[in-house]
């Protein structure tokens, strides 16, 4: 394969555009390759994520890896998962929790990177920012609403609610979502990663870093 993903991955992690907006400094967080059949797109890192490095290396992605049906291993295996934020860097916190993914990255950075993935079978967009890039005037006027109408996107694109914990309220006003969409879901990540049962969900180590 050419070298270009990696070449633009390595321009990704040396971005600076946005550091002057950044009190906690800059640091992108992104994982692909080329092989990868599923696409996580978030919001952007948080706190613990922009500490470590390691996307979705907190409580979200504990329970981001329980929807999914996977060990971490597998979900940091960047030829089985690409995960691509609509901004890189940890944004900050304002009154209402994180604040929004930078304007100035997606621009710059997502229809390079999507190119360079072209084996994507499964979009899955979690939150409102990821949304409207991935679904555009595809979404409804709510998140909820969105999700709601999972079905019209299927089985290539499913938009999701955030998993962190600060989203359990909304879970428990909507448990169709864990218990009607979540099993859809395993299912077809079992069918993209071809493995006949669901796998183990053990704190196995990391075994691909980005």
């Amino acid at each position: 394969m050419p070298r270009k993903l990696p070449e633009l991955l390595s321009q990704i992690r040396a971005c600076t555009e946005c550091a002057a907006h950044l009190l906690h400094g800059v640091r992108p967080v992104v994982q692909a390759s080329s092989s990868a059949k599923i696409l996580i797109a978030g919001q952007a890192p948080g706190r613990r994520v922009h500490e470590s490095g390691i996307p979705f290396d907190d409580p979200s992605g504990d329970r981001l890896r329980g929807w999914l049906g996977v060990d971490r291993q597998t979900f940091y295996d960047p030829e089985k998962f690409a995960i691509v934020p609509m901004g890189f860097c940890y944004p900050g916190t304002g009154k209402s929790g994180d604040l929004a993914p930078r304007k100035e990255c997606a621009p710059l950075w997502q229809d390079k990177l999507h190119a360079q993935l072209p084996n994507i079978q499964l979009r899955l967009t979690i939150g409102q920012y990821a949304q409207d890039w991935h679904l555009g005037k595809a979404r409804e006027r709510t998140l909820t609403a969105t999700v709601k109408n999972w079905r019209a996107f299927w089985p290539d694109i499913l938009p999701m609610p955030h998993p962190s914990p600060r989203n359990q309220i909304w879970l428990k006003k909507n448990p169709w979502f864990e218990a009607e969409v979540i099993p859809k879901l395993q299912e077809r990540v079992r069918e993209l990663l071809d493995y006949p049962d669901k796998p183990g969900n053990d704190e196995a180590e990391v075994a691909n870093q980005p």
